[in-house]
């Protein structure tokens, strides 16, 4: 029998609103989030864990995508499971059921709570106060189910989470056509493989995602006035993509200018508004090119 534990506190979640599925997970564990977290959009999100059997995540995600709720694909799961006391898992579905198994086998403390469309769990923890801070502050939180997903992980963690220490983290979040360039359904897959501080260290990767990666919202963005095309050309002339008048004019030259700027740095995913700009992605210019 393999004997590698994963000690491990995690959440995973439905948002109702808008079908997003994710995982939560952090460890005294290396790369931790490589083998609990699991998601498929429109299908369900799966943790495996403790003495973690990875063939939970792919098993669990193909009978629910069969149509087989949570708790029929748990069960399923662990009926095939030799070692089942051993394991411990959490699954949600498209539809919001949640379920969850802590085998009799794992190492104190253990054990889980499932809520609306959410479960809770965790092994070698501090206490059951771990696994309730992360309920209750996941079902308190409001926002994207990532910041939701964090708020609750953070909370364990602030708790006592995994009583070894700290090693690793991760946040995975499924979204169809989520992904950058919209092709898959990939839309937040972040891990901290091994920091003093993971958890923290997530959130810092979180907000960086947030700014390169998730597209602007229309409240971030400004119209191109003539003065805003005026310092765009300024700036994108001084960090030599620019090279003609400074005129006030967002003409097609300016624009190309942007675009070609925004490639290089990895902006372009705020940059899909012909006649606005990002204000994040002007403060950014004003800070890198000056």
């Amino acid at each position: 029998m393999n004997t590698h534990i994963i000690a491990t506190f995690s959440i995973v979640a439905l948002d109702p609103h808008n079908g997003d599925l994710g995982v939560a997970v952090a460890s005294k564990f290396l790369a931790v989030g490589s083998v609990v977290s699991w998601a498929q959009a429109g299908v369900g999100a799966v943790a495996t864990q403790a003495l973690a059997n990875p063939k939970f995540g792919p098993g669990g995600l193909e009978l629910m995508a069969q149509g087989m709720s949570a708790p029929d694909a748990l069960a399923a799961l662990l009926a095939a499971d030799l070692d089942a006391e051993h394991r411990q898992v959490g699954l949600v579905d498209a539809q919001g059921g949640a379920a969850a198994h802590t085998g009799a086998a794992c190492m104190d403390w253990a054990g889980h709570l499932i809520g609306a469309g959410f479960t809770a769990q965790g092994n070698i923890l501090a206490g059951p106060h771990v696994v309730q801070a992360i309920a209750h502050t996941f079902t308190n939180t409001e926002g994207e189910l990532a910041e939701r997903l964090l708020a609750a992980l953070a909370a364990g963690d602030a708790a006592g989470g995994d009583r070894r220490g700290r090693q690793a983290a991760a946040l995975y979040v499924a979204r169809a056509g989520g992904s950058y360039g919209g092709l898959i359904d990939r839309y937040i897959d972040l891990r901290v493989d091994d920091h003093p501080a993971p958890v923290d260290e997530l959130a810092r990767l979180l907000k960086l995602h947030r700014f390169y990666l998730t597209p602007s919202q229309d409240h971030e963005l400004l119209p191109i006035t003539a003065e805003i095309a005026d310092e765009l050309q300024t700036l994108l002339a001084r960090a030599g993509y620019y090279h003609g008048p400074i005129s006030g004019e967002f003409d097609a030259i300016t624009r190309a200018a942007l675009a070609q700027y925004g490639g290089v740095e990895n902006l372009e995913e705020r940059l899909t508004r012909p006649d606005k700009i990002d204000r994040q992605v002007l403060a950014y210019m004003r800070a890198h090119i000056g």
